[in-house]
């Protein structure tokens, strides 16, 4: 099978930033989507670290897979690698996703290092909030990662009730 696939579950899903000729909704079994890798360079820094979303053990998650072309492996591949792995939190792994035909393919897969010192796993909703209110990094605010990770859920039809509650809270303090 030359078919090579991406597993996105978080920001890849608005903006994979590499071509690809297919995308589809897809399940991972196994993990599940948590606000849960302390951010020092795209969402925040090292001094006030934001947070953003890793694959962690348990459950499943709900995210969308992209097709690459065979010749675009390679290019794909470094590319992710430069954006995902730039402090190592992620683990690169091939993991086995059922896309929306109900067909099972083998796909790229970022899953959080539980041994890695940017792990903050089993955060609860105020203490997550506490970590993204505030935080800004290369890649902007905390709070527009965490919007636009809902957005794009909602718009597939995703439901995600831990990040929904803590938008609703980032909105309600942000009412005049």
């Amino acid at each position: 099978m030359d078919d090579f696939w991406v597993f996105g579950y978080g920001s890849l899903m608005w903006r994979p930033g590499f071509d690809h000729e297919e995308t589809r909704r897809a399940r991972l079994f196994g993990y599940h989507r948590a606000l849960c890798v302390r951010s020092f360079v795209h969402r925040g820094t090292p001094e006030r670290p934001g947070l953003v979303l890793g694959l962690d053990r348990g459950g499943s998650c709900h995210g969308v897979a992209f097709r690459i072309k065979p010749e675009n492996r390679d290019v794909v591949t470094a590319y992710l690698r430069e954006r995902e792995l730039v402090t190592q939190v992620y683990l690169e792994t091939l993991r086995t996703i059922r896309l929306d035909t109900g067909h099972h393919v083998r796909a790229m897969t970022y899953v959080v290092d539980r041994a890695h010192h940017q792990y903050a796993g089993g955060l609860t909703a105020d203490d997550a909030l506490l970590r993204v209110r505030g935080a800004r990094g290369q890649s902007g605010p905390n709070e527009e990662y965490v919007f636009n990770t809902v957005t794009h859920l909602n718009t597939l039809g995703i439901r995600d009730p831990h990040l929904e509650a803590i938008l609703h809270r980032i909105r309600a303090e942000n009412r005049p």
